[in-house]
């Protein structure tokens, strides 16, 4: 009998992890509300980060140069930036950031494990399931081979 709810416990806790992505609303640098949902079907690739990063900085021109690639294969950047409005929208501007720019909170932050340290990013398939978490600075050629993955 032990054995047996022993069993039962282990379905029930693996069945009830969820690797969806997270459910959030965030305003872009326009103020309008941007929703997870809006990029159902698409392969999207969440980016946690700061105008005060430096490995975030060296990021930012590879994820540029991705979302030029892949966008046209149902492919989004979202950057998700940690910092006050007019520093993200100076910043977007200086870079000539061409992917959509949310202003983060805390709650996307707890929605997503916390994020203890950026950059943090998570790689989320057309089935809207969380396929792979980054944490710390990754090269172009990791991201874009995954990416690829995803588009097949």
């Amino acid at each position: 009998m032990k054995k047996v709810i022993f069993v039962i416990l282990i379905i029930f806790s693996v069945s009830a992890f969820s690797n969806d992505m997270p459910h959030f609303e965030l305003k872009d640098l326009s103020g309008k509300i941007v929703k997870s949902s809006d990029y159902k079907g698409k392969v999207i690739l969440i980016n946690f980060w700061a105008t005060w990063c430096p490995p975030c900085k060296r990021e930012i021109p590879d994820f540029i140069e991705l979302y030029k690639k892949y966008q046209k294969e149902d492919f989004v950047i979202l950057g998700i930036a940690l910092d006050d409005l007019k520093s993200v929208t100076d910043f977007k501007n200086s870079y000539k950031i061409n992917y959509p720019v949310l202003i983060g909170d805390q709650d996307v932050v707890r929605k997503y494990g916390n994020i203890r340290g950026i950059p943090t990013s998570f790689l989320v398939g057309r089935d809207g399931k969380i396929k792979k978490r980054y944490d710390g600075f990754r090269t172009r050629d990791i991201f874009e081979n995954d990416i690829k993955r995803e588009l097949k």
